[in-house]
Order: C-alpha cells, then structure tokens, then sequence
C-alpha cells in the first residue's frame, strides 16, 4: 500500500474571521511547506515524524502540536500508519487580537508538547467549536471565545500584554450586568474585555476570580434562571427556551438540569400542582 493511499480531510468554518480548523485521517507524506497563520492542535492517533523550525520531532496519540507563521515543516506516519489531527489555526491578526498584543509578539516555541493541563484545553476548545457549530447560536459563540483565549495564552505563556494592573469590582459587575441584560444575543468575549480594557484572557481570569464562573457559564446560569422565571409564569418550556436566549428545547434541558438537578418539565409540572395541595 502506497504511503499516501488513504487520505481524509475537512476544514471547517469558527466564530472568528481569520481562524479556521482541520481534521486529517491521513497516511500522505507532507512535503516541507509552511503556513501564514499560527497552528495548534491535537495528534488524536496514531504517530509522525516532521521537520519544525526546532529540527526533527516526533509526536505521538495524546500530543499538542503546533506551527508558527512562515515556519518550514513536514510531515510523515510512523511505520506507514494512518494518522489523525486536529487543528485550529489563526491568521496573526487574529493571534494578536485574541491577546490584545501587537501582531508578531510571541511564536509557539515548541512544536509538540506533551501537557495534561494543555490537552484538556484544546480538547474542550473543540468540543465548544463542535457545540458552536451544532447550535450556531451566541452562547455557544462566547463559550469557543473563552475557550480560545485560555488556549492561546496558555500556549504563548502569558504574553498578553496587561493593560493594568487591577480592575475595580464596578468594571467588573458592569461586565456582569452588561451580560444579564443579553437575553437574546450576548457580546462577544473581545467586546466585553474591550468595555474593561482588558485582554480577553485576563477579563476571563478576572471575571471568574470575581464572580466564580466565566462569562459563558455564567451566562448560561442566567438564561436558565430565565427559563425557570418563565416557566413558572405559564410559558411552554419551547417557548421559554427561545426567550431565555437557548438554541432550542433539548439546549435548555441539559443546562438546567446540570444547574438546578431536575428537568425543565419536572419544574412545569410541579409548578402546575395547585398552591393549596403544595
């Protein structure tokens, strides 16, 4: 069987302009060849051999992987195996704005890592990325946000550039209420740094920190909040689920029983018990 007999590729669009994913099950030999934009991703199995702007690296099931602008690099199976990767990559004006840093401030310096803390990351940046694109709705939009911005600084090892050294409490609740007012279309997470002068990341730091949940878990709270309020006033629980802000009826279960314990129905029903016999 020829090296590069079974080839299977997809790209797929993200919230963001500038920052597109791939995901390759592959046994092709890559030539060298190099990219405009950053990269980073998982190697879901199998194993490689490629040339990076660090030499000669090997990466295996289980290890983050990445490139940076205009680095020449290559790409082969071990023992002739297919290969599976996942990526995510980003123009440097999209880099440096998820960082609120200057364009060409930090490069990946390792081209395959091997980090627990890492690799939980970037998974959970894709399966917010798989949710966005299942729902398409803004929530899920916030969530990949946040989810960028955490892997991106981590991987950049805190380059972001700070644009003071505190927030007072009152930025940071004026964020909050700013969020409690969407009950329809939430503010992306750059608009909402940009109110608190702040790099995404540290708005997400700053925000959990504050209030113990990040802007989408958050948000999240509050429309199942929303939904209760709604329900228990007589809405139908597809009613309540569209002005309480979620994608559609099955969205609004699972949060609200991750957040309240039960189901939405279990709540309109017990809602419905007369006041005398409760």
């Amino acid at each position: 069987m020829r090296a590069d007999s079974s080839h299977r590729g997809q790209v797929f669009t993200t919230p963001w302009p500038g920052v597109h994913g791939t995901l390759i099950d592959s046994t092709r030999h890559y030539g060298r060849h190099w990219h405009t934009t950053f990269g980073f991703g998982l190697l879901e199995r199998g194993a490689q051999r490629s040339a990076s702007g660090r030499g000669e690296v090997s990466a295996y099931a289980g290890d983050l992987i990445t490139t940076n602008p205009g680095e020449v690099h290559d790409g082969r199976p071990l023992d002739g195996a297919s290969r599976r990767w996942r990526m995510v990559y980003l123009e440097p004006d999209a880099m440096a704005e998820v960082l609120a840093a200057p364009a060409g401030a930090g490069e990946f310096t390792r081209p395959v890592l091997r980090d627990a803390r890492l690799q939980r990351a970037v998974a959970a940046l894709f399966d917010r990325l798989d949710g966005w694109r299942a729902r398409g709705d803004d929530a899920a939009a916030l969530a990949c946000d946040e989810a960028l911005a955490h892997c991106c600084e981590m991987l950049l090892g805190g380059r972001a550039v700070a644009s003071r050294s505190a927030l007072p409490f009152a930025e940071l609740r004026a964020v909050r209420d700013r969020l409690a007012d969407a009950a329809l279309e939430a503010p992306s997470l750059a608009v909402l740094a940009a109110q608190a002068g702040l790099s995404r990341y540290q708005l997400l730091r700053r925000f959990s920190a504050a209030f113990g949940l990040p802007p989408h878990a958050w948000l999240l709270q509050q429309r199942a909040e929303r939904a209760r309020r709604l329900i228990r006033g007589g809405a139908s629980l597809a009613l309540a689920a569209a002005e309480a802000g979620f994608a559609d009826q099955s969205h609004l279960t699972r949060i609200f029983v991750r957040q309240f314990g039960y189901t939405p129905g279990a709540w309109q029903r017990a809602m419905a018990v007369p006041r005398a016999l409760q």
